[in-house]
């Protein structure tokens, strides 16, 4: 089975969108709210953010692409894939947008169980694709932790 590289393209695009969308409620906030805000020493210096999460949509995007090209019946995972990449454009909106840590870090820790049901859902259908995940929700487990220092920081 060769590439499709239409999918496999539009897979990536996807995930970039959530990306973008997410920064989108990120960005304008930055230096204004966040920069004011009590933060734990252990928080990673504002530059590394973007990195790290282009990198982890495109392996959103490849795992979601290798799902897609399954022979298997994968939309119940891929309905799964769908509901976690919203939440996680949710917890941008919820945080940085809305100012609000608190209802930020009940949504992640909720994004976080999506995350888990996506590799699990995943791990049925291809093991590569489930594999890929990881990262991300090890990254997604330690800003669940930052969150909650903030949260714990500024009540």
């Amino acid at each position: 089975m060769g590439i499709n590289y239409i999918k496999l393209i539009f897979s990536l695009v996807l995930t970039l969108v959530a990306g973008f969308i997410g920064s989108f409620f990120t960005t304008p906030y930055i230096a204004s709210w966040y920069a004011h805000i009590n933060k734990p020493t252990f928080i990673p210096p504002n530059w590394l953010f973007g990195p790290v999460w282009t990198l982890l949509f495109i392996m959103m995007g490849i795992s979601l692409y290798l799902i897609w090209q399954s022979k298997g019946n994968s939309q119940t995972a891929i309905i799964v894939f769908f509901i976690q990449l919203a939440l996680n454009i949710l917890w941008s909106f919820l945080f940085f947008k809305s100012q609000s840590p608190l209802y930020a870090f009940i949504e992640i820790i909720i994004l976080w169980f999506a995350i888990l049901a996506t590799i699990w859902q995943f791990n049925k259908i291809n093991h590569i694709a489930s594999i890929l995940l990881i990262p991300y929700i090890c990254w997604v487990s330690f800003a669940a932790f930052l969150n909650l220092s903030v949260y714990l920081l500024n009540k």
